[in-house]
């Protein structure tokens, strides 16, 4: 099912609102990057997609299964291997499971994000990239058709965050999830999302939405062109939040 927000409005306590009037509708299946200046709500919104915050006005559908979340933090339990902490997701989602079949899952899982000789190394044991990649595992061994993720990527220096982008969208492609992916890099935000929402500055709004074509993806002048527009965009928000 595809995933709606419909005036969903967000205020904490007695506050100024941090998200007003938001209206969205998400395809099944579709990548959406979810742009917009620091503070402006993003990640509350994903809070809300996920059932973690709750809406003070407004309403929303997402699928009945909920939501995977990815965070920027990997967040690893260091106690566990690579193969244990996705294990311990696929636990948590079926308690029915038996450790077999979790580990041969888990083992799936790792070959997926192209770890598949890391198992049991521990997280410190694994560079930036590669903890986030099985985060990025233990995310889908929640088996949500919904992934939510957090400028997951945003700690990783660019060579790492571009291979990352590669196995994220391969993964995508092969997978079929609908995923909301939060950042404030315009250029990320071209590179992997099939269409582009911008937040207003507080309070947060759907205020542009731009589609990204296949002649975005193949073509850099095409993809520099639409990151420009989107930057100035971006800028206006952000210089309106200043005064």
């Amino acid at each position: 099912m595809p995933v709606v927000l419909e005036n969903l409005g967000k205020r904490f306590g007695d506050g100024a609102p941090v998200l007003d009037d938001v209206n969205a509708t998400i395809a099944k299946g579709e990548f959406v990057a979810l742009l917009g200046a620091s503070g402006c709500g993003k990640s509350t919104l994903l809070n809300i997609m996920a059932g973690l915050e709750k809406p003070t006005s407004g309403a929303l559908e997402v699928p009945s299964d909920g939501a995977a979340f990815m965070f920027q933090d990997a967040s690893l339990f260091p106690w566990l291997t690579a193969r244990g902490n996705i294990e311990l997701a696929l636990q948590l989602a079926d308690k029915s499971s038996t450790k077999a079949g979790r580990r041969d899952r888990a083992n799936e899982l790792l070959e997926l994000v192209h770890l598949g000789g890391a198992g049991d190394k521990r997280p410190h044991e694994l560079s930036g990239g590669m903890r986030q990649r099985v985060a990025l595992a233990r995310s889908l061994a929640q088996d949500r058709q919904l992934l939510l993720m957090d400028e997951p990527f945003a700690a990783l220096d660019a060579i790492t965050r571009d291979l990352l982008h590669d196995e994220l969208e391969r993964i995508w492609k092969e997978t079929g999830r609908t995923i909301v992916f939060v950042t404030h890099n315009v250029r990320e935000a071209v590179r992997l999302g099939q269409r582009v929402l911008l937040l207003s500055s507080r309070p947060g709004r759907v205020v542009a939405e731009w589609d990204v074509t296949e002649e975005h993806r193949t073509d850099a002048g095409h993809a520099g062109e639409l990151t420009g527009v989107i930057t100035r965009r971006l800028r206006e928000e952000i210089r309106r939040h200043a005064k």
